[in-house]
C-alpha cells in the first residue's frame, strides 16, 4: 500500500493536468484521473513501474475517448429523436383507462406513436430489449382487458 501511495503522490498532479488538457472541464478531469489511479490500484502488482506515468496517461486518454464516443452517440440519438411523433397511432386517452405504470405507457407510446423498435426503446429508457418486450406485452394485455370491458 505504501508503494501505491508514493506513486500517487509522485504522479497525481501530472495526471490531473493531462486530464484537464484533454477535457477542459475540471469535474471530468477529476473523474478521469481518479479512474486512472483506480485502474492502477487494481493492477498495481502487474504494472511495470518504469512504465509510469505513461501508463496512467494512456488510461486517461482511453477513458476520455470512451467518454467522447458515448457523448457522440447520445448527441446523434438526440438529434434524430425530435420528440415529435411521426404518425400518432395511439390515442393517449386509451392509455389512461388501463392500469398502466409509467414505464408501460412510455414503451407503448414510443413503440406505436413514435415507431421505435424495441432496441431503440431499450436505449431510450435504459432497459434491455427483453425487458421492453415484456413491458409491451404486459401493457397490451392490460389494454385489451380494459378495452374489452368498455366494449361489452
Amino acid at each position: 500500500m505504501k508503494a501505491f501511495e508514493d506513486v500517487y503522490r509522485e504522479h497525481a498532479q501530472a495526471v490531473f493536468r493531462y486530464a484537464m488538457r484533454v477535457t477542459g472541464r475540471r469535474e471530468v478531469a477529476e473523474d478521469l484521473a481518479s479512474e486512472a489511479f483506480l485502474a492502477l490500484y487494481r493492477n498495481f502488482a502487474g504494472i511495470d513501474q518504469s512504465q509510469l506515468p505513461a501508463w496512467l496517461l494512456a488510461v486517461v486518454r482511453n477513458r476520455a475517448r470512451d467518454l467522447w464516443r458515448h457523448q457522440a452517440i447520445e448527441q446523434k440519438f438526440a438529434a434524430e429523436f425530435t420528440g415529435e411523433p411521426a404518425q400518432a397511432h395511439v390515442d393517449e386517452s386509451i392509455l389512461d383507462g388501463a392500469d398502466l405504470k409509467p414505464i408501460h405507457r412510455a414503451c407503448v407510446m414510443l413503440r406505436y406513436s413514435y415507431g421505435m423498435s424495441r432496441a431503440e426503446i431499450a436505449r431510450q429508457v435504459g432497459l434491455s430489449e427483453t425487458q421492453v418486450r415484456g413491458h409491451l406485452q404486459y401493457a397490451l394485455t392490460l389494454l385489451r382487458k380494459a378495452h374489452a370491458g368498455k366494449v361489452a
